[in-house]
């Protein structure tokens, strides 16, 4: 993303959406832009936050727009359309998991039709993203959103005549493209069996090799300019990358203590058939808070939630679509999880910041979720 920025391929992005087809003429249609790239770029989190970020920072330098908000819409699409549009990671992993319940004789189904009916009850994710359209165009600023201060970049070049947009637009699609091809190579021939984090490193640095040969080649920066700029990209990570260490080190503690297989003995006792959607979708809020990880919470809450749904004759998939809810939930509201540190450093701005403002929306959607949980497990059961 810097050598992207340094080549200026933002700026002729920029000048092109403004100038030539107009499409961005105000703050609400910039981050609208950003919420846009978040829905359409369902392939994995991370990238998802990276690119709307991307996308969405010179255009909060050009209207003044808190990088809060930016951070908040990256935040509230990545995650949230990655689970809804399952053709991903996130649908490898969950069908995996429902799988194993359906091997070791948990109950009978159709594990791709049991994931296709819980993602109808993922109401976390569908809330949020309605909050977030919502608050974007109604410009809704809540608690510490009203505070939050547009912050100028020094390192934002403004061009007088703007390179050629391409050199923003071939890195990023090249991109999404590598992202498909390593989940086919690291799944081999499957791409639901892929490594998610593999195929994300190696498409990383494909793109970097592109970027050296694409810039260089066409004289737009020397080879010094190229390795100064990469240098400095990755001095930004290295206190990302250190967050994130630990945060993975909280998280791997929390699982080894059976945290999460604690809280739901807990929950199960004497636990209604009406409340058992409501109780499983704020143990995996819980849970996901606590570790920063939504994945790691749908690999302790499934193999829990799906037998006590059983046992107790509940709808499994809507039990399936709360544990998707809450983990999503509380990785949302998590300051150690990586898509809101990802979220934070793509939007140039603070992590306890983007946490303390995007904290309300949050509790908005996770409010909906829990009521429409209760809702539906009445009419259903």
């Amino acid at each position: 993303m810097t050598l992207i920025d340094k080549s200026g391929g933002i700026d002729g992005f920029v000048d092109f959406m403004q100038n030539r087809v107009k499409l961005v003429k105000s703050a609400r249609s910039s981050l609208l832009l950003s919420y846009a790239v978040g829905v359409f770029i369902f392939i994995e989190s991370s990238i998802t936050a990276l690119i709307a970020g991307a996308v969405g920072r010179p255009f909060c330098d050009k209207y003044k727009i808190p990088q809060a908000k930016l951070a908040f819409v990256c935040d509230s699409t990545s995650a949230p359309i990655s689970s809804l549009i399952i053709l991903n990671g996130w649908g490898a992993l969950l069908l995996g998991l429902i799988s194993t319940q359906i091997t070791h004789g948990v109950l009978e189904a159709n594990a791709i039709e049991l994931l296709i009916d819980s993602i109808f009850y993922n109401f976390y994710a569908m809330s949020a993203l309605l909050v977030t359209f919502l608050a974007i165009w109604f410009n809704i600023d809540i608690g510490p959103m009203k505070e939050s201060k547009y912050t100028p970049i020094s390192n934002y070049s403004q061009l007088s005549n703007p390179q050629s947009m391409f050199y923003m637009l071939l890195p990023i699609l090249l991109m999404i493209f590598f992202v498909f091809i390593y989940l086919y190579i690291t799944g081999n021939g499957n791409i639901l069996k892929g490594s998610g984090s593999s195929a994300i490193f190696y498409t990383v640095l494909s793109t970097l090799i592109f970027t050296l040969f694409y810039y260089v080649g066409k004289k737009n920066m020397s080879l010094k300019v190229w390795s100064k700029t990469a240098l400095v990209g990755a001095k930004k990570l290295f206190p990302i990358a250190m967050i994130l260490l630990f945060a993975f080190a909280i998280g791997e503690v929390t699982s080894d203590l059976k945290t999460g297989q604690y809280l739901a003995s807990l929950a199960s006792q004497n636990l209604s058939i009406y409340l058992i959607a409501v109780v499983i979708f704020l143990l995996s809020s819980l849970i996901s808070f606590s570790t920063g990880t939504s994945w790691g919470t749908f690999s302790i809450m499934i193999p829990i939630a799906v037998p006590m749904a059983v046992a107790m004759d509940a709808n499994v998939a809507l039990t399936i679509g709360a544990v998707i809810s809450g983990g999503i939930f509380g990785d949302h509201c998590s300051p150690i999880s990586d898509t809101t540190i990802i979220s934070s450093m793509a939007s140039d701005c603070e992590v306890i910041e983007h946490v303390k403002t995007q904290l309300p929306y949050a509790l908005i959607s996770g409010v909906i979720a829990l009521l429409m949980f209760f809702i539906v497990a009445v009419i259903y059961n």
